[in-house]
């Protein structure tokens, strides 16, 4: 009988599993991939996620970046310089993860790898978790199985009308390079962009679109993108996958068990970041399930509106301004980002130094204005 399992093994089970077993409690974190994993990803993540470990997240980074260059079509470009202490960590997901999870396993947390769960069972006072290896017994659930995992599904708790997102990523492994900057480019995508995130050894180039599910040929928008950098893409392996972009608050808790990560679809709907809220979604999922543990009653209701206030309301700024940006990404490049005080308020927005709430209405209105919209929607 563990105090608490955990469903993945990525950023939000991680980061479950550490503060879970950091406060003392019985831990299993159940995984399907043999580890370390790979995992498709810009790698990209905010340095303000340090702030909510007492280790240093040092080891697992490849790259730390201060500038970044936006472009339209590949033209046009716009610099924005950052101070150090707020450079963007670049990181590999295999890298990152599997150190999270190593960092828990120092703690005391269980981790079995190769073992998916085929299905889940309401005990009266337990979960029993199934898995091709035999059941497995606890009286708490988190799940952090990512958009395509079914314990949301499994627990009542997936949206009827997921808002989803898509992305296809390329991994290209050059050795060392001299592009030290995170490129985003938009006006070729439409309802998204191309991105160029360099690592130590190499680049992770990518397209997405977050808003509305209109079909693009990805894999050209990708390969002609890629050229600018001097990468061929004809011989490297794509990958596609989907994005839970937040639509809205909506429960994350049931008997017993909360969601977390991108199975609580938490992706920001307008940048398609997903680690930090993983890591965050995460880290309130193990204090919830820690005071439950502990006899308060109201824990996972409490968590459900957390997560809303500490990410949703941002993730309804975003929505509103990611509408307006994609509906006439021309426009919104020439006040959005071609602005230095706009472009540097994205860049402090990415760094985790600004939240949307507070920065999102005055980019509002100079996109209302010029698209001749009202600034206020459902």
């Amino acid at each position: 009988m563990y105090d608490c399992i955990v469903v993945g093994s990525g950023p939000a089970g991680g980061a479950a599993a550490y503060h879970l077993a950091k406060a003392g409690r019985q831990v299993l974190v159940l995984e399907k991939e043999a580890l370390p994993r790979y995992k498709p990803c810009g790698g990209g993540v905010s340095p303000q996620v340090q702030s909510w470990f007492d280790f240093d997240f040092s080891p697992a980074i490849s790259l730390k970046l201060t500038r970044m260059v936006c472009t339209w079509q590949g033209a046009e470009p716009q610099v924005l310089e950052l101070p150090p202490d707020q450079g963007v960590w670049m990181v590999r997901r295999e890298v990152f993860d599997y150190f999270l999870i190593q960092q828990a396993q120092k703690q005391g947390a269980h981790v079995q790898p190769q073992t998916p769960v085929t299905g889940l069972t309401w005990a009266g006072n337990s979960w029993q978790v199934h898995t091709p290896q035999g059941d497995f017994t606890a009286r708490y659930l988190i799940g952090c199985d990512g958009a395509k995992g079914s314990t949301a599904k499994w627990l009542g708790l997936a949206r009827k009308r997921p808002r989803w997102g898509g992305a296809l990523e390329v991994e290209a492994r050059l050795g060392s390079h001299n592009l030290r900057a995170a490129h985003f480019d938009f006006g070729n995508v439409r309802n998204g962009y191309a991105w160029n995130f360099p690592k130590a050894d190499g680049y992770s180039i990518g397209v997405g679109a977050f808003i509305g599910n209109e079909p693009q040929d990805f894999r050209g928008i990708c390969t002609e993108y890629a050229r600018h950098f001097n990468v061929d893409l004809q011989s490297l392996k794509r990958y596609g996958h989907p994005l839970l972009c937040w639509q809205g608050y909506h429960p994350l808790h049931t008997q017993n068990a909360l969601l977390a990560g991108e199975a609580a679809a938490v992706v920001d709907p307008f940048t398609g970041e997903g680690i930090r809220p993983s890591l965050l979604t995460g880290m309130l999922a193990a204090q919830a399930v820690d005071r439950a543990l502990s006899g308060d009653g109201n824990a996972l209701a409490q968590y459900s509106r957390q997560v809303h206030q500490e990410w949703g309301v941002d993730m309804a700024w975003a929505r509103r301004l990611g509408s307006l940006f994609y509906r006439l990404p021309e426009f919104a490049y020439e006040v959005a980002i071609k602005r230095p005080s706009a472009l540097q308020r994205m860049g402090q927005i990415l760094c985790g130094q600004l939240r949307y709430r507070d920065a999102a209405a005055n980019g509002l209105k100079l996109l209302a204005a010029g698209l001749r919209v009202p600034t206020v929607f459902r």
